[in-house]
């Protein structure tokens, strides 16, 4: 057998020529691949969990608007975000409380949606709703739905027990006259009472548009007979 001779050995020290050249490199660059996936995994879990989470809301604007931070506080346990605050801001600024405005945005999350309703609630309060009827209406999540309609019965000029009626009609989802209709047969010339009586009966849009339209027949064709009248000789 052939021995080497002590030219051919090598006393070089270090890495051997068949050691790859980035092996030294790869324990790094696993623990660099490891922080990633787990980063990612961090992503997946807490979008999955179905939690919208708003660390880096701006909650600036609601203490310029006056609110009291210990009510900033409790719209952060909320995990309010900045579109809602600007909608709370809307509401500060038409003189909603600041416990109210806790309120809608903890109706509102029940309900499994933000909030964005500030435009029916402040047209509600600048109609003379008390804020005890706004959130009623916010807890069954009707806010936009009859705001409108909630606005023209105070345009028709009820009194208030009986524009309180109705609406507590509607919140129960009972059958109830829209406002239109209630404001064209106080027209017609009927009270307050018969307009209540009509609506604690059932009566719908069509039929009070039916019954509408006759008196107004009947009042407009009033007073027109032909009378003949005679002249002096």
């Amino acid at each position: 057998m052939f021995a080497p001779s002590f030219s051919d050995l090598s006393f070089r020290t270090g890495i051997s020529h068949s050691t790859l050249p980035g092996s030294p490199r790869c324990p790094r660059y696993n623990g660099i691949m490891r922080c990633k996936l787990m980063l990612l995994g961090l992503v997946v879990l807490f979008r999955t969990s179905g939690c919208d989470k708003h660390p880096l809301t701006d909650y600036r604007p609601l203490d310029q608007a006056g609110m009291w931070s210990s009510n900033v506080e409790d719209l952060k346990k909320l995990n309010t975000s900045d579109n809602e605050v600007a909608q709370l801001v809307k509401l500060k600024q038409a003189g909603i409380t600041d416990d109210a405005c806790v309120t809608l945005i903890a109706d509102a999350h029940q309900h499994e949606h933000p909030f964005g309703s500030a435009d029916s609630a402040v047209s509600l309060a600048r109609a003379g709703y008390a804020e005890s009827v706004i959130l009623e209406i916010a807890k069954v999540d009707q806010l936009d739905t009859i705001s409108t309609d909630a606005v023209m019965l105070r345009l028709v000029g009820l009194s208030d027990p009986a524009v309180n009626l109705i609406l507590h009609r509607r919140l129960k989802g009972q059958r109830t006259m829209s406002s239109a209709e209630i404001g064209r047969l106080k027209n017609t010339g009927l009270t307050e009472k018969q307009i209540l009586e009509r609506i604690n009966e059932g009566m719908t849009d069509a039929q009070a548009d039916r019954e509408a339209a006759s008196r107004e027949a009947q009042r407009n064709h009033s007073g027109t007979d032909f009378k003949r009248v005679r002249g002096r000789r």
